[in-house]
């Protein structure tokens, strides 16, 4: 599939007419949410085999050849050129798509209070044949080692229809915050922990959960070795039931890296103990800081470049968000946080303001800047077709385990086409 970026005057006509496909075929691959009024600077994913590169200045076929990860040969031999002969700038040369590699696909998905939202479902159906585990978030422990359970329904029956995993998804929350305390309790009362693995294995063997997955943040320090001895304890239990066991790390880029979040993650540990462990590659722009790329490629790069200092490639897996932030400017500390919107949802402001969306490459995130009817001025960072397909490149580059989303329920078409067009997901 081919990714394109509208300019000033096209049309969805001319966009179809160019790469040999039609408008309710380029309408109905990306959702489009505004057919008639397309946005300069909005990434359109093509439905077509292979992709296009616009020849430049400097160009050659050997470069171009590793820029998308083929050969030289095929190049020539698909557009009919000769090796000997001078590319001709301008030129449009159709690129055939690399072999896809295997890879492990997860989506968080969370429920409202009220329970899964009709949108919701609709995201997950969409998602589910594209991922391998399913999380409903989230099972919270509590400190006598029973576990809060969240709606399941109907989430059991997508999965199983779609050969998607059950992920549990088990947390240290507490009145929607990461308890220290409670953390402390779970790994170092032996009875309460004794109590909270049983419970787990029952709730695991009637829901047909068949990976465990730990997500304790904001953990004591000091009980860095007590989470390690808890998770062997942990695999060497869940293995035994025929189930394997994950974690969620925070976004590292050294063993002795400060701060609450990071110090009880012990990437070495994990990467010794668990089947895999998904590392949380975002929210570098949030809710409540100020304006920026929620996943700029750069720090999600060091992250993940560190973790493969600590563990194996083939136990990492890469965190993505699918959604992205609308600040109101200018940004002070302590101001209404930013609101959470997806991608479909960025271009439809972006129509419905006039605003063009612009592209930061160092970042390889796109944003919008636009003016309200209230006069206040807004900054959203979000991602499209072309951020994604960088972290798909990252992800191959490095040879990770796969991929996990947060979270199922942002509208995003266009990821789940580029994941399936770059990737095979594995069913287990």
């Amino acid at each position: 599939m081919h990714i394109y970026v509208v300019k000033s005057g096209d049309t969805l006509f001319q966009i179809a007419r160019r790469y040999g496909t039609t408008i309710q075929a380029i309408n109905e691959a990306n959702q489009l949410p505004n057919p008639a009024q397309l946005v300069i600077g909005q990434a359109l994913v093509i439905p077509v085999s292979g992709r296009f590169h616009q020849i430049s200045a400097g160009d050659s076929l050997w470069k171009i050849s590793r820029q998308y990860d083929v050969t030289v040969e095929e190049i020539v031999r698909i557009n009919g050129l000769s090796q000997s002969a001078p590319l001709q700038i301008g030129r449009q040369l159709r690129i055939p798509s690399p072999a896809k590699i295997r890879i492990e696909s997860t989506g968080y998905i969370e429920p409202a209070a009220s329970g899964y939202s009709g949108s919701v479902l609709n995201q997950a159906r969409e998602a589910a044949p594209q991922l391998t585990y399913f999380a409903p978030v989230s099972y919270n422990a509590k400190r006598d080692g029973s576990l809060e359970e969240p709606p399941l329904l109907p989430l059991p029956t997508i999965a199983e229809q779609n050969g998607t995993v059950f992920m549990m998804d088990i947390t240290n929350l507490e009145n929607d915050q990461f308890s220290a305390e409670l953390g402390r309790i779970l790994l170092n009362d032996e009875a309460v922990q004794q109590t909270f693995l049983n419970n787990i294995s029952r709730i695991a063997r009637q829901t047909n959960f068949r990976d465990i997955h730990f997500d304790f943040e904001y953990l004591r320090s000091e009980d860095r070795e007590a989470y390690n001895r808890f998770l062997r304890r942990a695999k060497e239990r869940f293995n035994n039931e025929g189930k394997t066991v994950s974690t969620a790390l925070a976004p590292k880029t050294s063993a002795a890296q400060t701060g609450q979040w990071y110090e009880a993650h012990d990437y070495k540990a994990h990467g010794e103990i668990v089947d895999f462990s998904i590392i949380m590659t975002y929210e570098w722009g949030y809710s409540g800081g100020p304006p920026m790329a929620v996943s700029p490629i750069g720090p999600v790069r060091n992250v993940l470049t560190y973790a493969l200092t600590e563990m194996p490639a083939s136990k990492i897996v890469m965190g993505q968000n699918l959604y992205g932030y609308d600040w109101t400017l200018p940004y002070r500390q302590g101001n209404p946080p930013a609101r959470a919107i997806s991608p479909q949802e960025a271009i439809r402001i972006a129509a419905r303001y006039k605003a063009s969306i612009r592209y930061d490459f160092t970042a390889q995130a796109p944003f919008i800047d636009y003016t309200d009817e209230n006069g206040r001025a807004h900054k959203i960072w979000f991602e499209d077709a072309r951020s994604v397909d960088a972290k798909f490149s990252l992800l191959k580059e490095l040879k990770l385990r796969g991929i996990a989303y947060w979270k199922i329920g942002f509208s995003f078409p266009q990821n789940w086409l580029l994941l399936a067009d770059r990737f095979t997901i594995i069913k287990k």
